[in-house]
């Protein structure tokens, strides 16, 4: 099912229900008996994900997931679709609202046109907490959205100006996008995928 978005934020609609749009991400789910399963989510807001499965859960069952790109969730299982079933989120405001800006990402990706989107396998760094360093010596804390071995998106709340050099961790880069969220950047040379995950590890 494919319910209509806004044009500022696809998860939200006039009425500030949430509604889910169409992703393609991966995860994991454990099932209360702590068994866990592979899965895909073809659908999801900041209140329920509709994932496809082998494996069957039952109406009311809780179910912890781990999601690519959007992280741990949990919630209870609501109700038994064909393939799989929709899981109803507990998550606070402040997750919920997390959630919201990480699907409003993905459902604007195509838009933002980066570059590494096209070449690289995604990253998930095990701290997506870290530091944005300008040429002038300040810093500012950022959260990372996205990375790959060639760029990354981070949640900031300045602005840089598009193509100014800029510092993530300890890879340089500049400025390619901004979007509403943070920015878009390109590392100045394509990383080894250890590297990066050594710059981000907690």
């Amino acid at each position: 099912m494919h319910l209509t978005r806004d044009d500022t934020n696809p998860t939200i609609g006039a009425m500030g229900k949430f509604h889910r749009v169409k992703v393609e991400l991966y995860g994991r789910f454990m099932l209360e008996d702590r068994t866990e399963h592979v899965c895909q989510i073809d659908e999801m807001s900041p209140g329920d994900a509709l994932f496809t499965t082998e494996v069957m859960a039952s109406t009311g069952e809780r179910v912890i997931a781990y999601i690519d790109h959007i992280g741990r969730v949990e919630g209870h299982v609501e109700r038994l679709v064909s393939g799989g079933f929709l899981l109803a989120l507990i998550a606070s405001d402040r997750k919920k609202n997390k959630i919201a800006a990480q699907l409003t990402w993905l459902a604007n990706k195509h838009e933002l046109d980066m570059p590494e989107d096209r070449r690289h396998q995604r990253i998930a760094p095990s701290n997506p907490i870290s530091m944005l360093g300008m040429s002038d010596g300040r810093e500012y804390p950022c959260r990372i959205i996205d990375l790959s071995i060639s760029g990354a998106a981070v949640e900031i709340r300045m602005r840089p100006a598009l193509n100014s050099q800029v510092v993530l961790g300890s890879m340089r880069g500049r400025v390619v996008r901004h979007f509403e969220e943070g920015i878009a950047i390109e590392f100045a040379s394509v990383q080894s995928r250890e590297t990066i995950e050594i710059a981000f590890e907690n």
